[in-house]
């Protein structure tokens, strides 16, 4: 099959997933609306939900939602000052601005084609900076493994810290009641069928490891360890690792400033703040644009879990997408698209 057609097909069904999931929201918010306006005694031309969504936004505070792009800014800014860092292993001295504009580029573009960014971004990079694009791919797919490890890591403390609130939603979710030992015991047996599978697979491990599927486990392990010895080769791995931590409290700190915007959210604390950020976190993994709908979902049932109704959080949900990808990642994009070339018309790196 023509190349074009498939990705032109991929570009489809990535984009059909997120309005069709947005969709489903959009209906199932829109139903629940009318059902409070009848319960109110509002008349139902007065309970059109897009214009519910249009005035939250307007009610949001615009000062927390400029500290939402100026976080976002910082985070890449840190992105560009890391990335630039693994670049100079070559003998390089790319230009921070340039790393800065193409890492928004490359966001940009994702809007467009989920993952297409890191494309954009690689090739933008080796072009400016004359470095050959396999380096540059190189130091990306090494940022990106940091990346992960900071997701998980970020998960597991949200977890961590919304136990409480995340093991009861789970009991309210089951309906226990007299359930509890019978969950008890299956965790027990659980544990016990775990360890039996990892003692089994140890027990074989030489037979796994030589087989299809053990090779490419072990070329995934050798890649992060590749990838995190390439990071100790910087001038400074103490700040590298800092500006990788950087990125992510920026990043926490963007859910938590559009919170703060919106009244019905404001006085959640920033444990319910790293639960929605992590929630939102997965659903841009999803492959829809931007998190398109995914992003929606997850984060509204992450903000019902302290108590805001699902109205008030697909408001915020929205709240916090638009101003993400329009006020971030679209206007910043598209000053980075608009700017790069001029500002490297003439320019010869390393002079």
């Amino acid at each position: 099959m023509n190349k074009t057609l498939v990705n032109v097909l991929k570009f489809v069904v990535f984009v059909g997933i997120g309005v069709g999931i947005l969709y489903l929201l959009y209906s199932s918010q829109q139903a629940a609306y009318l059902e409070q306006c009848r319960l109110d005694g509002t008349p139902e031309d007065q309970c059109k939900l897009l214009d519910k969504l249009v005035a939250d936004f307007k009610s949001a505070n615009p000062f927390w939602l400029l500290l939402t792009l100026v976080a976002f800014s910082v985070s890449n800014l840190s992105r560009g000052i890391r990335w630039n860092m693994m670049l100079r292993t070559f003998g390089s001295t790319p230009r921070l601005l340039n790393a800065f504009l193409t890492i928004n580029l490359g966001y940009f573009a994702n809007l467009g084609f989920p993952r297409i960014g890191e494309v954009v971004r690689a090739a933008s990079m080796s072009r400016y900076e004359k470095i050959s694009l396999e380096r540059v791919v190189g130091t990306i797919v090494v940022g990106r493994t940091i990346d992960v490890i900071m997701l998980l890591l970020i998960t597991g403390i949200a977890l961590l810290l919304g136990r409480e609130t995340l093991w009861n939603k789970a009991m309210e979710l089951v309906a226990v009641g007299d359930k509890k030992d019978t969950l008890r015991s299956l965790a027990i047996f659980g544990a016990i069928a775990g360890g039996v599978v990892l003692g089994l697979g140890w027990w074989q491990r030489a037979r796994l490891m030589s087989s299809t599927v053990g090779q490419k486990i072990l070329g995934v392990v050798k890649g992060f360890g590749e990838g995190m010895q390439t990071a100790l080769k910087v001038d400074s791995p103490v700040f590298f690792f800092l500006h990788s931590i950087n990125i992510w409290v920026m990043y926490v700190l963007m859910t938590y400033f559009v919170i703060l915007a919106f009244s019905p959210t404001a006085a959640l604390q920033l444990e319910a703040a790293l639960v929605t950020f992590v929630a939102g976190g997965w659903g841009i993994v999803i492959p829809s644009p931007g998190g398109m709908g995914t992003y929606h979902f997850l984060t509204g049932e992450a903000l019902q879990l302290y108590g805001i109704n699902s109205l008030e959080a697909f408001s915020w949900a929205n709240i916090s997408f638009f101003t993400i990808n329009v006020g971030c990642n679209i206007l910043i994009g598209l000053i980075a698209l608009l700017a790069l070339p001029g500002l490297n018309r003439g320019y010869t790196p390393g002079e």
